[in-house]
């Protein structure tokens, strides 16, 4: 199975600054609706490839991209 994670957000445009900020890093990701599994404050979450969790988390930060959680997914 492939893992995949999932970054939870406040709001959604915090979701919409994080996708930008990955993306223009060169990371593939993409917004989806939150996981039923998952509760979080927006409807948006951030799904990526979990081999670039720590990258995620450090551009995330660097961005001040505000997050809930980060998880992983199967």
């Amino acid at each position: 199975m492939t893992m995949f994670g999932i970054v939870l957000f406040h709001t959604s445009s915090a979701a919409m600054k994080a996708e930008k900020a990955l993306g223009r890093a060169g990371l593939s990701v993409r917004l989806v609706p939150t996981p039923r599994q998952f509760s979080s404050d927006c409807g948006f979450a951030l799904r990526f490839d979990w081999a670039e969790a720590g990258g995620v988390a450090a551009l995330l930060a660097e961005a001040g991209v505000e997050v809930e959680g980060i998880h992983q997914v199967q």
